[in-house]
């Protein structure tokens, strides 16, 4: 076993497989949304999410997602506990 292979100390994998599955799962939280209790509190005022407005408007594969993984720096009424990776400003080109 090489030193690759191992975790680190904090927990986070090491090796390429393990980043790149990390990513993955980063990935699909961001596309699930900050959370389904804010999802559903989008639907109860009658909006839809952002990327649901989306794929209504343009064709499907048309759009590409720019800073899909940002996240905002503010603190102060509790949002430097809430983080998620939806925070970026939605923006593309097709």
């Amino acid at each position: 076993m090489t030193v690759l292979d191992e975790a680190a100390p904090s927990g986070e994998p090491t090796d390429a497989r393990g980043r790149v599955a990390e990513l993955h799962a980063i990935r699909a939280e961001a596309l699930r949304g900050p959370s389904e209790k804010a999802t559903e509190a989008q639907h109860a005022k009658g909006k839809l999410t952002a990327r649901e407005r989306i794929e209504l408007l343009l064709d499907p594969g048309s759009f590409q997602e720019v800073e899909q993984l940002r996240r905002h720096r503010a603190t102060g009424f509790g949002l430097e506990a809430k983080k998620p990776y939806t925070d970026g400003v939605i923006t593309g080109w097709g």
